[in-house]
């Protein structure tokens, strides 16, 4: 079997498309179905279902790649280092949301850059769950960090570590509530207080206000920073109340610069979960960095 052909295929499997594996190869995508189609006839089975967008493998498929695609990586580990005895300086692409990245992703690698670890270059990128998956697909990532687990095979993902959410607010702000009249009051005891959030469509907000008090979330906000670090700062300097993971804002708490409105019995949680493309996960740079990131969120926890 041509390991040519097999590299196309595990890069569409990978990619879930014939354009952008044609585009990480630096093929003509006539080309990949070229090398595709010859492949499933030397099998004499389907290996993909072609739909509107993109493909889905099918079993043999699925089964092909999962036994062909470490043995490729390896290989490919092996040319990128030639003959020499010492390891090959690789670079690990890591994907995730802004603030998480910031205060707990990237703290828990970097000893991967130096004495501590293998020899690794990290290079990071900031975005949306849909953006840094969609990137994971396509290859422009090694490791993603999201909120919600990926669909499919294309992608193999565990969870990181559930964030609780706090509503808090500024001192000048909260000293203007009697204890507990949050709790007695609900959402309508904040109503006069201003909102803070990432996005007008309030989703922290929105979220906190369904599931404590079942209740409508606020019409708009008072002010939209789209950074969770840019909400604290605001909310620090007397903006009004915002919904915040623990980890960004407990140190603010512990100062006296927030306090926290109301203690529910059950708070918000929002789970992170840690995403490779299938297959990839043996490379030593990749499994090292899954392997970090479990052991961090331990801590965390």
């Amino acid at each position: 079997m041509d390991l040519a052909l097999l590299r196309t295929f595990v890069t569409v499997h990978r990619a879930g498309s014939f354009t952008r594996a044609a585009a990480l190869l630096g093929l003509s995508q006539p080309a990949v179905t070229s090398q595709i189609r010859t492949l499933e006839r030397q099998l004499g089975r389907p290996l993909f279902l072609r739909k509107a967008r993109g493909v889905t493998p099918t079993s043999v498929g699925d089964e092909l790649a999962h036994r062909a695609a470490p043995h490729l990586d390896a290989l490919v580990e092996i040319a990128e280092g030639g003959l020499e005895v010492k390891a090959p300086l690789r670079t690990l692409h890591l994907a995730g949301p802004p603030e998480f990245m910031a205060e707990r992703v990237l703290p828990a690698l970097v000893g991967m850059t130096g004495s501590e670890g293998p020899a690794v270059r990290l290079r990071t990128s900031f975005g949306s769950t849909d953006d840094v998956l969609e990137g994971l697909a396509a290859g422009h990532h090694d490791l993603a960090v999201a909120t919600r687990r990926p669909r499919g095979t294309l992608l193999s993902a565990g969870t990181l570590c559930d964030e609780e959410h706090l509503l808090v607010a500024g001192a000048r702000w909260a000293g203007r509530f009697a204890p507990g009249a949050v709790r007695r009051g609900g959402a309508g005891a904040l109503a006069k207080v201003p909102v803070v959030d990432v996005h007008e469509s309030l989703p922290f907000a929105r979220r906190y206000w369904t599931t404590v008090f079942d209740a409508p979330p606020p019409e708009h906000a008072a002010l939209v920073a789209p950074d969770l670090r840019a909400v604290l700062s605001c909310v620090v300097s007397g903006a009004g109340l915002a919904v915040l993971p623990r980890y960004l804002c407990e140190d603010a708490l512990l100062r006296g610069e927030l306090v926290t409105l109301l203690e529910p019995p059950v708070p918000p949680l929002r789970t992170y979960f840690v995403a490779v493309r299938a297959g990839t996960q043996a490379l030593p740079h990749i499994a090292t960095a899954h392997e970090w990131l479990l052991r961090a969120a331990v801590a965390w926890g």
